[in-house]
């Protein structure tokens, strides 16, 4: 039965494989993606398998550290494997060796340095990867007799490469980062606000990456990415009602999401995509989860393809939220202008709602990704009992000193008597767990 051990290194797994011999010889699933993921093995996603074949017994290799993950075994003979931790953080410089056979194998992942020594003559090494080779990715290495490693090599070293002998000490090694973190549309209210609650993440603006551009993605390293959190969206409700705004709306919401999400399917990426409760018509009082979408206008139908978009991807959240304010123009800030000002405004008054923060919004996100939440749709909204758009301008005035009736509360209909504008749902609030 196929089993799977923890080590001192964090992610490093020993997996006891099950072989099958007979009188021709033996044979394996050397990797099974559903028996080793229930397991607890990651779901990898290997592109490339590599073969070393070593003649001579004692022959020795590495100690190399590439970005991406990796899964050793050995397909004939044995060898003596030894791995050191390379990334940044308390664990580097963990060392741990084992002998591998047939029925042994190694899950190794990013950052973690990888070594064998050969035990046999005629050893075969083979190990799959999820990245392929490029001769431009970042490489961390370490000499394999450095003393400071204590690496118990069993036999004398029959071969070894004149490049494996210049690898630096471990006390000269730059650790190997993390994988990053990118946000998409960093200088919206929710880009910033991410950027005020993480300034570690990686941070592009429309100037470097533009959605409605999707060539513009060339420009992200992806191979150093793990998680995309897409900020950026066309929000101009009204605007997308008109022939030009159409195609914004569709270029930036859908076939910019769209890049992003083949992006994350390719190279096995975690995409957060924000959406919206003009996803809905509004006709309930708050929507769940897994209401049926039923989008009124153009800009609720962008979102909800991009929504479509987002969900082929294996590992994604969509976070829809409502009705986002932050630094910047927005209603509260306008309202607050009127209110010094002394205007007393018409307001709608049938439109019902959830404010969201966009602080709070940015905390829900990096919660998610932080707490490893199921991948899937989550609400993320500001808290209380729903109020209308009047309601909250009143509450606004009422803080400025103004009288809260110098509000007065219009039908959407009155409102938009005479504009152009969109269709929004009555009911905007989403069911929160």
């Amino acid at each position: 039965m196929v089993s799977v051990d923890t080590t001192e290194i964090p992610g490093l797994l020993v997996v006891h494989l099950d072989l099958h011999g007979d009188n021709r010889g033996w044979f394996k699933e050397n990797w099974q993606r559903s028996k080793m993921t229930e397991l607890g093995l990651p779901d990898f996603g290997p592109v490339q398998n590599n073969v070393s074949f070593n003649a001579d017994a004692g022959t020795i290799r590495g100690i190399h550290a590439e970005p991406w993950d990796k899964f050793v075994s050995v397909a004939a003979g044995r060898a003596f494997g030894a791995w050191v931790d390379l990334r940044e953080g308390e664990s580097f410089g963990r060392t741990f060796w084992i002998e591998l056979n047939p029925e042994t194998a190694v899950f190794v992942p990013r950052g973690v340095a990888n070594s064998f020594q050969v035990l046999e003559d005629h050893t075969a090494y083979s190990y799959l990867v999820n990245a392929h080779w490029r001769a431009d990715a970042t490489y961390t290495n370490v000499n394999l007799l450095d003393p400071a490693l204590a690496i118990p090599w069993p036999a004398e070293i029959a071969e070894m490469s004149e490049k494996d002998k210049g690898h630096p000490l471990l006390a000269d090694v730059t650790p190997m980062p993390a994988k990053q973190t990118v946000v998409i549309g960093a200088n919206g209210q929710l880009g910033r606000a991410l950027r005020k609650a993480r300034p570690d993440l990686t941070f592009y603006d429309r100037s470097t990456v533009d959605l409605a551009d999707p060539s513009t993605l060339d420009t992200v390293p992806w191979d150093d990415v793990q998680t995309v959190i897409n900020a950026a969206a066309y929000t101009n409700v009204d605007g997308a009602e008109t022939p030009e705004g159409r195609r914004d709306a569709w270029a930036v919401n859908v076939t910019g999401v769209a890049a992003l999400a083949r992006i994350a399917i390719e190279r096995g990426l975690t995409l957060v995509n924000v959406s919206s409760d003009y996803v809905f018509d509004g006709t309930v009082e708050e929507h769940p989860t897994d209401e049926p979408l039923s989008p009124l206008g153009v800009y609720g139908q962008t979102k909800a393809a991009g929504e479509a978009v987002t969900s082929t991807v294996p590992r994604h959240y969509i976070v829809r939220t409502s009705w986002v304010i932050g630094d910047g123009k927005n209603f509260v800030e306008t309202m607050r202008r009127l209110a010094r000002d002394g205007v007393s405004p018409s307001v709608v008054d049938d439109q019902i709602g959830r404010l969201t923060h966009a602080d709070d919004l940015a905390a829900g996100i990096l919660r998610l990704l932080d707490d490893r939440a199921p991948f899937g749709v989550h609400h993320v909204t500001g808290p209380g009992e729903p109020r209308s758009w009047a309601a909250i301008a009143r509450e606004v005035f009422a803080e400025e000193g103004r009288d809260p009736g110098d509000v007065t509360g219009v039908s959407t209909e009155e409102y938009a008597a005479g504009k152009p504008t969109a269709p929004r749902p009555r009911h905007s609030a989403l069911l929160l767990p």
